[in-house]
């Protein structure tokens, strides 16, 4: 059994230490670290397990690996996958589907557009690569965070949006006790 997740405690500022501030901070937040007004946006996470979709995002965004290591998978495109360690930084163009996986525990920074626009969660089947189904929003009326967990309870909740409708394969429901998305997007919506 999972141990409960910390409160959120942590605030937009435009100074901090990112790595001591990143100890306040659980598995996909995407909290965004710098005041509402700075463009690019700073979202951050500390995470220990995998994204539990594939993520589309409207604009371009750049995924930087502060600690640990991750795998960024791309569904389409010339590069498949790119490993990431320690000080690099991964360019995911808009559109471009990818899913973050958490090889070791770590820090991830995602530079983000202030005025984002769309964004998408998708499933794919773990054996074939079809997708399951698809969860969209507009991130100027909603915040991705309450997406997450919007996406992730439907997905739950319809086994047939977990069975593959090429090959058959059936997928389990998502854990959602890693993540703290409700609480993440309270505390933006609140504005520190």
């Amino acid at each position: 059994m999972n141990a409960p997740l910390p409160p959120v405690r942590i605030r937009r500022k435009n100074t901090f230490n990112i790595l001591r501030e990143g100890q306040r901070l659980a598995s996909f937040d995407e909290f965004p670290m710098l005041r509402p007004e700075v463009d690019p946006q700073l979202h951050a996470s500390m995470n220990s397990v995998d994204q539990p979709f594939h993520l589309e995002c409207e604009k371009d965004t750049v995924v930087a690996q502060m600690s640990g290591r991750s795998r960024i998978e791309f569904k389409d495109g010339p590069t498949r996958f790119f490993d990431a360690v320690p000080g690099d930084l991964v360019y995911v163009p808009g559109r471009a589907v990818h899913r973050i996986r958490t090889v070791e525990p770590g820090l991830v920074l995602r530079y983000k557009a202030k005025d984002s626009g769309g964004e998408a969660a998708i499933w794919l089947c773990e054996g074939c690569g079809e997708q399951l189904a698809r969860h969209e929003w507009d991130n100027a009326a909603e915040t991705p965070q309450e997406q997450y967990q919007t996406g992730c309870e439907r997905f739950n909740s319809d086994a047939s949006k977990r069975r593959c409708p090429s090959c058959g394969r059936d997928h389990d429901p998502i854990d959602l006790s890693p993540f703290r998305w409700q609480a993440i997007s309270e505390k933006i919506v609140e504005g520190d």
